[in-house]
């Protein structure tokens, strides 16, 4: 029957002890340890029943007993935790540059990592097994003891011919049989999503965006791109491009043509970080030089770049720091310039999708603080017939990453913690 538990009949007993399973094991991974009494009480189950959920959990490897809670009259109390090492997930963010690959037990605490730098004529199926071969390694497992990676990238795989699309600046990943050359070479199951999408998934369960159904996640760092989030759930769109927004043709800046040729378009040009350089110095502030592997994680991705080169990070990140430490004259005017090409993009989205909140992400526009995130919102108000609230991106570390660990745990978990199938 659609919308039941696999081998349940509504409202049955063996239905009712699966989701009362499925609340006790999402409480413990928000709440850490709890007692057999904390559990009855927040689920509502009187202690026999409670006793009798983590006998069954326990039995059945999802929870394991971790100690006591003293401090209290009478007998210490038995804390139970979920079992951590009940599944293991992995992740890649790929990047022209690098790979970076984590592992993550079954509680999302990273256990194994690993970068691997680009080496030039190196396949993107030897690159990805051997980065994930690492990262695995460095963990202490095997591959056959991870349930599900999801890879991270940029642009994303048309989801009818299975071509990555968007991205032809990632060297090798076009092939039309990479998908499969890929499942063939890993024993998981292997998911594949947009990069700032999930940064986005790291904002919604973890930051910024928790508690909220429709919002926009805006990245800017190599490119600019965003996420779009509505009714909780990501939107792809057709082709998967959806929040390529670097594409977008905007005021103050010339037409871009063949943009997919350029990989780039007139909102990229307007207000990528690309930009910055010469904004300072038709305004008079001094660009600092900084080297290509010297600031922010742009910087990391080395020559081979997409719309924005890991040097050209680096100096974005350099150029709006000063600024906003010091926001007054000639540095004032240039974070209202580039406030006002960010939100000339920004104000064509909002126009469309009309969010709660714009989340504000990746290193170019972090680097600006809330000095720039201001002048966004304001000059956001005058462009765009809504106001959503403009917030800075909460996920700081790796979010890209962060965030593809998100989504293979939400996908395990419902696997593992589904006891209707033990």
């Amino acid at each position: 029957m659609p919308g039941t538990t696999p081998g349940t009949t509504p409202g049955t007993p063996s239905l009712l002890r699966v989701m009362n399973d499925r609340a006790a094991l999402d409480l413990l991974l928000t709440h850490g340890p709890l007692s057999r009494t904390r559990i009855g009480r927040l689920t509502g189950l009187s202690k026999p029943t409670a006793s009798q959920l983590l006998s069954r959990l326990e039995a059945a490897g999802l929870v394991i007993a971790t100690g006591t809670a003293a401090g209290r009259p009478g007998p210490n109390a038995q804390l139970y935790s979920v079992n951590a090492r009940a599944a293991h997930v992995a992740a890649l963010d790929v990047t022209p540059g690098r790979i970076l690959a984590a592992v993550a037990d079954l509680t999302g605490e990273v256990v194994g990592s690993h970068e691997l730098p680009y080496a030039k004529g190196t396949g993107a199926v030897e690159q990805v097994s051997r980065a994930l071969g690492e990262a695995v390694k460095d963990a202490g497992m095997l591959l056959t003891d991870i349930h599900r990676v999801v890879i991270a990238t940029p642009g994303s795989f048309d989801p009818r011919t299975g071509v990555l699309r968007y991205a032809d600046h990632l060297v090798g990943w076009q092939s039309p049989t990479l998908l499969d050359e890929l499942a063939a070479a890993l024993p998981m199951p292997v998911e594949y999503e947009n990069d700032v999408n999930l940064a986005a998934v790291a904002e919604q369960r973890l930051g910024a965006a928790r508690g909220h159904e429709d919002f926009v996640l805006l990245w800017n760092e190599e490119g600019l791109g965003a996420a779009l989030v509505i009714g909780g759930r990501l939107h792809r769109g057709w082709t998967g491009g959806a929040g390529e927004v670097g594409f977008l043709p905007v005021p103050g800046h010339p037409l871009v043509r063949q943009v997919v040729r350029e990989n780039g378009g007139g909102y990229q040009a307007l207000a990528g970080g690309e930009a910055l350089p010469g904004l300072a110095a038709a305004l008079g502030v001094e660009a600092p030089q900084v080297p290509a592997s010297g600031a922010g994680s742009g910087a990391e991705h080395g020559a081979v770049h997409g719309p924005v080169s890991g040097a050209e990070v680096a100096q974005a990140v350099a150029i709006l720091s000063r600024a906003a430490t010091a926001p007054e004259g000639a540095n004032l005017r240039l974070l209202q310039s580039y406030a006002t090409a960010l939100a000339t993009g920004l104000a064509a989205v909002v126009a469309v999708l009309d969010p709660e909140i714009v989340v504000l992400s990746g290193a170019v526009t972090d680097a600006g603080g809330d000095p720039l995130r201001e002048l966004i919102e304001a000059e956001l108000a005058d462009l765009a017939p809504s106001q959503p609230h403009l917030v800075a991106g909460e996920v700081r570390e790796r979010p890209v990453l962060r965030g593809a660990l998100e989504s293979a745990l939400a996908a395990t978990r419902d696997e593992v913690f589904d006891t209707s199938r033990r």
